[in-house]
């Protein structure tokens, strides 16, 4: 059977194939550490999950309106007020299957065959394919290690051109872990000033999990003028480990939110019902649950930090906060007879050490790798002993 053109344009998607290939090796009896998936190993807290039975036994199974329930664009927009000095009104907000799924629908309602999008890089696996699926074309900005895979004014300046419709923006970073502080975000919003037809898509999802006390800042609380152009893109998977939850949410100009709700009409239409009353418990409550999780996920940094360095041909910078680990292996493959780069690296890990880990040129970073520490602190040590061992 032929398939569409689009479809084998298309990747898989890296760190999914990864943590299927480690669920396949478990389910065959081998003693796999997965560090591949980006999801957290918590439990969804106790509040939520009772909001999502209460759903249920009180009937609220039915379809809710497409752009989500009134009472939970109502505390989307009371989050965004309290929590990030932001201003939006119902018809502002899209609920959507996930921050995966808003970002796809941004990318079907705005962008056009010819159009181009900048992503910093390294960059999560999905921003490219996301690009490609709406035909427009990801134009890369190479950043570097030494300013924390950041990109600047003067970089992004020199990448914009007739065609240039959009920059994805994530703070902190999926693969890297490092924020855009607010002087960042200055210099890259005085760019963007210029150009009001840009439109500056602001992937937040990893906006509460961040580490010694820095802070986090929108591009919007420094650079207001570029309300219009900004869509700020979030979740509650990553916060609140509600990834099965499936339930992310955009916030925007009311035509291009009227637009993403136009695409999702026709694809998924609303989000489960159950999975909409839950998350209203997670943004209603305050975030003592969280605030758990970050602390553990800190204490799992710090222990990889100090572990990785000691292995010889590894570089690891701590990150500013999500849950990963992008760690230079440049050394190792320089050094490792047989291995020539991340991707042969990653296979002798998981072959010969049973640890799973994501090459970093999914990410566009070649000679580096990605840790989840979204799992236990006795699976980071098993797996770091076996990495040492390995290569010992």
């Amino acid at each position: 059977m032929k398939l569409s053109k689009r479809i084998s344009n298309t990747k898989t998607s890296a760190t999914i194939a990864m943590s299927m290939k480690a669920r396949e090796l478990i389910s065959q009896g081998k003693d796999i550490i997965s560090l591949s998936a980006g999801e957290p190993d918590f439990d969804t807290p106790v509040h939520i999950k009772e909001a999502g039975i209460k759903s249920i036994n009180i009937g609220n199974t039915k379809y809710t309106p497409v752009d989500g329930m009134v009472s939970l664009k109502e505390s989307i927009v009371k989050k965004f007020k309290n929590e990030n000095n932001l201003i939006y009104d119902n018809n502002q907000i899209l609920v959507s299957a996930g921050c995966k799924q808003s970002i796809y629908n941004l990318c079907q309602a705005t962008l056009d065959k010819g159009d181009e999008v900048l992503i910093p890089s390294p960059y999560w696996v999905s921003y490219p394919e996301i690009v490609k699926l709406s035909d427009a074309a990801p134009v890369f900005i190479k950043t570097k290690s030494h300013n924390d895979f950041k990109i600047t004014g003067d970089m992004l300046s020199k990448h914009i051109t007739k065609k240039t419709k959009m920059l994805l923006l994530n703070s902190p970073s999926n693969p890297s872990g490092f924020i855009y502080s607010e002087d960042d975000l200055k210099d890259i919003g005085e760019v963007l000033s210029n150009y009001p037809e840009i439109i500056i898509a602001s992937d937040d999802i990893y906006e509460h999990i961040i580490f010694n006390n820095k802070k986090f800042t929108n591009i919007l609380n420094v650079c207001p003028n570029l309300y219009d152009q900004t869509v700020v893109l979030n979740g509650v998977s990553k916060a609140y480990a509600m990834t099965g939850w499936r339930i992310g949410y955009a916030a925007g100009h009311p035509d291009i939110i009227g637009a993403m709700k136009k695409i999702q009409s026709q694809s998924t239409s609303c989000t489960c019902s159950i999975s909409q009353s839950a998350a209203k418990a997670a943004l209603d409550c305050d975030n003592k649950e969280v605030t758990k999780m970050v602390n553990e996920y800190q204490l799992r940094s710090e222990f990889l930090h100090a572990e990785l360095n000691k292995i010889d041909g590894i570089k690891y910078k701590k990150p500013d906060g999500s849950f990963y680990a992008f760690v230079d292996v440049s050394g190792i493959i320089n050094s490792t007879k047989d291995i020539n780069d991340d991707f042969e690296l990653a296979e002798f890990f998981l072959k010969e050490a049973n640890v799973a880990v994501v090459p970093g040129t999914a990410f566009g970073e070649k000679n580096h790798i990605r840790i989840s520490f979204a799992t236990s602190m006795e699976n980071l040590e098993k797996a770091v002993e076996r990495i040492k061992n390995l290569l010992s």
